[in-house]
């Protein structure tokens, strides 16, 4: 294992670390909140950064793609350089955060489909009614989501700020004791109950919440996805599948949120 910097910003000390041909960053405490495998750059290391790519089970053809938080960029990178067709803005809180991501973790300039933008992520989900496909909140603030990314008033902007047929992805850890509390301010704000997908790993747990759509998404057609998402992006999509039906609602034909 080697250290390659540690730092001290906006009262968070970053460390990047390597071990195994992996590189990873880690922000205020242990828990990794980025990875990148040295010679394969431009794949999807982590486990959950792959179940929040699984919006694409639900969104397939996203035009325009909101993040809340940067770390090294992994997924944002990810979409811009796979789906040419998409525009990408990252909102990310600390702007020492980016210069890692640039530094260490072959996070791109910005360019016409890329913008970074240096602010609070919930303000910037205010601003932005019927702006986005794909909402995707992944802020922490000592290994818990960010307190301003999980109010009500927040979860009524992210759904105001997706379009018809738009999702919202949230990442949460799996033993968040107020997981409870986050799906019902969720369903309180969207109308119906987020579908879950517990990561690979069993670390993490995803929540993808839906504005509009149908109520129902039939296993034929997201089995169906995955195999296109698999084909186009080697994403393995089919295995998040047995995590939705086991943590969903439905039946044999449907999932149900």
């Amino acid at each position: 294992m080697s250290r390659l910097r540690n730092w001290a910003a906006s009262r968070k000390a970053i460390e990047i670390v390597e071990e195994d041909g992996v590189r990873v960053l880690q922000i205020g405490g242990k828990a990794i909140q980025s990875a990148m495998r040295l010679d394969a750059p431009g794949a999807i290391e982590l486990d959950y950064v792959r179940a929040m790519m699984a919006f694409l089970l639900f969104c397939p053809e996203a035009r325009d793609i909101l993040m809340l938080g940067l770390g090294g960029g992994s997924m944002a990178r990810f979409v811009h350089e796979r789906m040419p067709d998409a525009r990408v803005t990252v909102v990310e809180i600390n702007p020492g955060v980016v210069t890692v991501a640039r530094k260490y973790f072959q996070f791109p300039d910005e360019d016409e489909r890329l913008r970074i933008v240096i602010a609070e992520g919930a303000a910037v989900v205010a601003e932005r009614p019927g702006n986005s496909d794909v909402l995707v909140v992944d802020g922490f603030v000592d290994g818990k989501v960010a307190p301003s990314l999980c109010t009500p008033a927040f979860y009524e902007a992210a759904f105001a700020a997706l379009r018809p047929h738009g999702v919202m992805v949230a990442n949460f850890m799996a033993d968040d004791g107020k997981l409870e509390r986050h799906c019902a301010r969720i369903e309180k704000a969207f109308g119906r109950p987020p579908a879950l997908l517990l990561a690979e790993e069993q670390d993490n747990l995803i929540a993808f919440a839906f504005r509009g759509g149908p109520s129902r998404f039939a296993w034929a057609q997201l089995r169906e996805r995955a195999r296109e998402t698999n084909a186009r992006f080697g994403l393995r999509l089919e295995e998040c599948l047995a995590s939705l039906k086991q943590r969903n609602s439905g039946t044999a034909r449907y999932l149900e949120p």
